[in-house]
């Protein structure tokens, strides 16, 4: 069982008629002979030799992964087995190969590299946008998943401590879904109800690999839960600035249904001349600005589709301030310039996780409500993670990891 957190990169010594030797001297420890190793998201027996791991390739492996482009000097992701002890990261994958997919476009989004893959349509059917799948071994998330393609989003240090940085219009990648969400498609729908599978990992998450998560999901254009149970003793539902979309914008409205505020970096505030509200503030010294409409807008800018396109604008690094009307019914927030390192609140979180996650430092936080109108708790929280099939992280995780 492989979790999809590539250990380490190795690289191809020899791979000639059925043999294949990578050198990947932290896994070759890890192993013993007969043992598996994960190699670009296929699962293999090895034998360690020193500091290289050897394995025999059948027909079958080659004919269904990309084993066949591969050639002496290759990057390989590389991942041992899960072992007793071993923290769950990523999500649960074993190695063999559903499909190949095509990348057929190749996108720069600031920080952020988004991928437009072309699976065959017998695996596009079983996808869903916001959950998980192994591209050459490694974790990621599902964006979008249109008519013929999908996308997924890779943070920096994805494409830093993987081959996925890498990746060319026109390559190959192994694909694999995630086993969980396997397992749910063969269980009978009396057992587990329609709803079910949907539900990406979902739920608290702590630690490095909790964050990961997160910005995975928030750099697909999904929503998080911050809890934090020091300063506000709140939860707030967070989404992109520049990933938000109408029906997230509704979703925060009618099922978080807290105040959705905008918080942003200082600067984006002070390029676009959007001054501090007058007054004191809140008790936890929120810093309030001038409210604002889209001024391309053509309604009251009340509505869910209105104020998504307004949040849009103020992530946009192109916007003016001649892009906004004054006063309006979005609420931008100005973050400390040294975010959580200076301030523990749900602003500050918002920016640090957008500029973590490779996009412009502009999000949306919302405080998380119960039905009776009481604030939820850590309790509540966690139902609604699931219900809503979000990650849910703890502040200080955040300020341990960003």
């Amino acid at each position: 069982m492989f979790t999809g957190r590539i250990g380490e990169l190795g690289a191809v010594e020899q791979i000639e008629g059925d043999v294949l030797r990578v050198r990947a001297p932290k896994s070759a420890s890890r192993v013993h002979d007969g043992g598996s190793a994960c190699v670009n998201g296929v699962r293999l027996t090895v034998r360690p030799v020193d500091d290289v791991l050897e394995a025999v390739l059948s027909a079958e492996t080659r004919r269904r992964s990309t084993f066949d482009t591969l050639g002496a000097g290759d990057a390989v992701n590389v991942e041992t087995p899960l072992q007793v002890g071993d923290p769950l990261d990523g999500h649960l994958v074993q190695g063999y190969v559903d499909a190949v997919g095509k990348v057929i476009r190749i996108d720069d989004e600031g920080g952020s590299r988004r991928i437009w893959l072309r699976p065959p349509q017998r695996l596009l059917d079983r996808l869903l946008a916001k959950s998980p799948i192994a591209l050459d071994g490694v974790s990621v998330t599902i964006a979008e998943v249109l008519r013929d393609r999908i996308s997924v989003v890779l943070l920096p240090m994805t494409r830093s401590v993987t081959t996925l940085g890498g990746l060319e219009a026109g390559d190959r990648v192994n694909l694999e879904l995630d086993l969980v969400g396997r397992l749910v498609e063969k269980a009978p729908p009396s057992a587990v109800g329609k709803a079910l599978p949907q539900l990406p990992w979902a739920g608290r998450v702590d630690g490095r690999a909790g964050v990961e998560k997160v910005l995975r999901q928030l750099a697909a254009g999904g929503g998080v839960i911050v809890w934090d149970p020091e300063t506000e003793g709140e939860g707030d539902v967070i989404f992109a600035g520049t990933r938000l979309r109408p029906e997230s914008f509704t979703f925060l409205l009618t099922q978080v249904c807290g105040f959705p505020a905008v918080p942003c970096a200082p600067e984006v505030l002070r390029r676009l001349e959007i001054a501090q509200m007058p007054g004191e503030g809140d008790r936890q010294g929120t810093a309030w600005s001038i409210p604002v409409d889209l001024s391309a807008g053509t309604g009251t800018g009340v509505s869910a589709a209105e104020r998504a396109a307004t949040v849009r604008k103020l992530a946009d690094p192109n916007a003016t301030a001649g892009d906004f009307l004054r006063p309006g019914h979005v609420f931008p927030l100005a973050a400390r310039p040294g975010l959580l390192a200076e301030r523990s609140g749900h602003t500050e979180a918002t920016v640090a996780l957008c500029v973590a996650a490779g996009l412009p430092p502009v999000g949306v936080c919302c405080e998380v409500m119960n039905p009776d109108g009481t604030m939820a708790g850590s309790a509540d929280l966690e139902v609604a993670a699931l219900r809503w099939g979000m990650p849910m992280v703890d502040l200080a995780d955040l300020k341990a990891w960003l």
